[in-house]
């Protein structure tokens, strides 16, 4: 159960929630239930016997006051033609109405009698009215969105949703179908009030065959039900957010930071500059800035934007849109770190030496003004010595410093040992309809790896200060594998010819020895991915209980809060732990922590499965013209049913069905991850070479089916049919599957 709120909380909700003021809508918006709504009930007298609030027609509202925003009846034109407009928070019992003139402005749409708006308003003293409104949008601009299959029929036709989760259809009139044909996937809005039959809607959008490309990302959206609209309350909440002033700031605007951020960024919100240390007692050490964008100052704990930031968790990417945790006009704008704009930031200073370890560091709330907005390969060629005229001037200032600054951050590393993985990220290319005109594997350079790692610095500042200040938080929690995965992983290794020590306590550092053995052998990808696969899920948690794949002891997620939740909470701890104002970590907050972090976590999973799958969508879509095509890859699972290939040229994975392999009875041995041919010996394993062509791609599902041509360079020895089922097998074939087999007798042996 939720606490009850304080008297000013209800006071500001009432006055950013004029048409939702009713007790009901007091009591849900807040989480009260049960015998918690008569401590709701004596609060509203208590605060209408004060003044506070004045109760009409079961609302509250401020006394004599409407709210600056308000949800506003456009009233028909008098006689010279100005619009005026009734605030609905007054419902049309009450008499005593304040009239309200709307200033249309440059851009404006033109408004109609009886549309419903979102209005700033202003107090004036004039004589026919006493408030003016500027539109903030009519409340239509944000309806109700439906995505789903559109099904013809003789009066308009029907949209089918393809929400798993959503069983009723929405009628469309023929007026309003927007020439759709029956079968095409289509984007709609409701319309109408409904009161008997089905919901209305009309189609905003012709999306097209629902195997089309500009649907994957789409899908993935409903299926996995990330939410992908705005309500009002939060919309109307972030176009009143105003940019931030010196007042209780830092000024750091002296400071030459830049953001560094790939060339298609959607937002910013980190801000780094590095110098050398001038105190004497720290030779060849250096002062190290990271500025984080103030997200808190404008998503207040308790307010519609946290409310729905902490729904959605976090920003959901894919290749041609982003689902945002917040909506634009905070993450593309005012919380965005833009170049030569002023911008509320929370900055750590952070000393360190030569060896790259942190001596101390120091946290401020400051206003800062980016000297740059680069990417990460302008600022490489920059170092590698072709800047261009963005870069030029920042080079020995700017860019140089902070390079020499990682060198030492990187000394810290190779001691602390993190894990060392190098997996290639997939870069998918699309055209302007959504078509995939390329995928290949993005370019890695020292800048991203410069910033991860002032990144990770400043996480692990935030952490210390929070555990020094005794303030509750959310620590990033990555802890060890478990034995039965590492067991799993130890098999592909000596499979593979390599070894994991064993019978003692596991550090990073042995991981990243096995690691080091395959690298540049025909198997490096292998141990790689499985390293990946034996590690567990990360997560958010208020207890601390370490980070092992950085090899880190104390770690928050403080840098990216326009796009995490986990973030904005750490900042929100730092402000109340400093004092720097009132929008700090609440005690609503600190209660829910635990659960915040459990829901975050989900929310984290979620879009990662759902860019998966839609990554898996347009690799099926890009390669569906090149059915029966050949592909090299390497064999990446084994299972009862098939065989796990990763593609060479595109990292796409497919399934070999069982019935492809072999025409003889395969063995399947879960403990060294093989199969095994009854007739002909031949062992199929994780990491063999394999040559494949391509038989069926389905892109609205991703999924890739495969035929097996080649193993290691040999076409597969023929077996025996159906008939061979159950025989031993007759010869090995090769080092590899005498490996596996060792394997599979030292594992036989264990279990006696």
């Amino acid at each position: 159960m939720n606490p009850i709120p304080t008297k000013d909380q209800i006071r500001q909700w009432i006055a950013e929630h004029p048409d939702l003021t009713g007790k009901r809508d007091i009591a849900k918006a807040f989480g009260i239930k049960g015998d918690a709504r008569i401590d709701l009930k004596r609060l509203l007298k208590e605060l209408e016997a004060e003044g506070v609030v004045e109760r009409t027609a079961r609302r509250f509202r401020a006394p004599g006051a409407l709210p600056p925003v308000s949800v506003l009846l456009v009233l028909a034109p008098d006689a010279a033609g100005d619009l005026f407009a009734r605030p609905l928070e007054l419902g049309p019992e009450v008499e005593d109405v304040p009239r309200i003139l709307i200033l249309p402005q440059k851009g404006d749409p033109a408004l109609g009698a009886g549309e419903r708006i979102l209005a700033r308003l202003a107090p004036v003293a004039a004589a026919d009215h006493a408030y003016e409104a500027r539109l903030i949008r009519r409340l239509g601009a944000n309806p109700l969105k439906v995505l789903g299959v559109f099904r013809l029929g003789a009066e308009g036709g029907r949209i089918v949703p393809i929400d798993k989760g959503q069983d009723k259809e929405w009628r469309v009139a023929a007026d309003q179908s927007l020439g759709a044909k029956d079968g095409e996937l289509v984007e709609a809005e409701a319309v109408g009030n409904r009161k008997l039959g089905l919901p209305q809607a009309r189609i905003t959008a012709r999306i097209g065959d629902p195997t089309g490309p500009k649907a994957v990302s789409l899908i993935a959206i409903h299926q996995h039900g990330i939410p992908d609209q705005f309500p009002d309350a939060v919309i109307a909440e972030a176009d009143r957010a105003q940019p931030a002033t010196l007042k209780g700031r830092e000024d750091l605007r002296d400071i030459p930071l830049v953001t560094i951020d790939p060339v298609d960024a959607r937002d910013r919100d980190d801000a780094v500059f590095a110098e050398h240390d001038r105190e004497p007692g720290n030779p060849g050490g250096f002062v190290i800035w990271v500025a984080i964008a103030d997200v808190a100052f404008y998503v207040r704990p308790g307010s519609a934007l946290d409310r729905e930031a902490r729904r959605r968790g976090n920003s959901t990417y894919f290749p041609d849109r982003v689902v945002p945790m917040l909506p634009d006009v905070l993450s593309g704008d005012l919380c965005s770190l833009h170049e030569h704009v002023d911008r509320a930031c929370l900055a750590v200073r952070m000393r360190i030496d030569g060896e790259g370890r942190k001596i101390s560091h120091r946290f401020v709330r400051g206003l800062m003004r980016s000297a740059g907005s680069l990417h990460y390969a302008q600022v490489q060629a920059a170092i590698d010595g072709s800047p261009d005229p963005v870069t030029e001037p920042l080079l020995d200032p700017v860019l140089k410093p902070l390079y020499a600054a990682y060198e030492a951050l990187k000394k810290a590393r190779a001691a602390r040992q993190p894990l060392d993985l190098d997996l290639p990220e997939r870069k998918i290319v699309l055209d302007e309809d959504g078509k995939v005109l390329s995928i290949a594997f993005r370019d890695r350079f020292d800048a991203h790896r410069l910033i991860e790692e002032y990144m990770i610095l400043a996480n692990v500042a935030a952490a210390e200060e929070l555990i020094r200040l005794k303030r509750p938080l959310l620590f990033r929690v990555h802890e060890e594998p478990s034995p039965l995965k590492l067991d799993a992983l130890r098999e592909v290794a000596e499979a593979s010819g390599f070894t994991l020590a064993k019978g003692q306590v596991l550090k990073t550092s042995h991981l990243n020895r096995l690691l080091a053995q395959a690298e540049g052998s025909e198997f490096d990808e292998l141990i790689n991915i499985s390293t990946l696969r034996s590690m567990t899920q990360a997560y958010y948690h208020p207890e601390n209980f370490g980070h092992f794949g950085l090899a880190l002891r104390n770690y928050a997620h403080f840098t990216s809060p326009i796009r995490r939740y986990s973030d904005l909470i750490v900042h929100r701890a730092l402000i109340a732990g400093h004092g720097w104002g009132d929008d700090g970590l609440s005690a609503w907050d600190v209660e829910n922590l635990e659960e915040t972090g459990k829901l975050i976590s989900d929310t984290e999973r979620r879009s990662m499965m759902a860019e998966r799958d839609t990554t898996d969508r347009y690799l099926a879509a890009f390669l569906a013209d090149r059915v029966g095509a050949e592909f090299a890859g390497r064999i990446s699972g084994v299972q009862r049913f098939g065989l796990f290939v990763k593609l060479d040229e595109t990292g796409a994975d497919g399934l070999i069905p069982i019935r492809a392999v072999g025409r003889e009875f395969f063995h399947f041995d879960e403990a060294s991850q093989t199969l095994t041919g009854s007739d002909t010996g031949q062992v199929l394993g994780i990491g063999q070479r394999v040559l494949v062509r391509l038989a069926e791609a389905t892109p609205v599902t991703g999924g890739l089916t495969l035929d097996l041509l080649e193993v290691e360079g040999r076409s597969l020895p023929a077996g025996g049919g159906r008939g061979g089922r159950g025989k031993a097998p007759q010869r090995r074939a090769g080092a590899a599957k005498a490996k596996a087999a060792a394997v599979k007798r030292k594992v036989v042996r264990k279990r006696r």
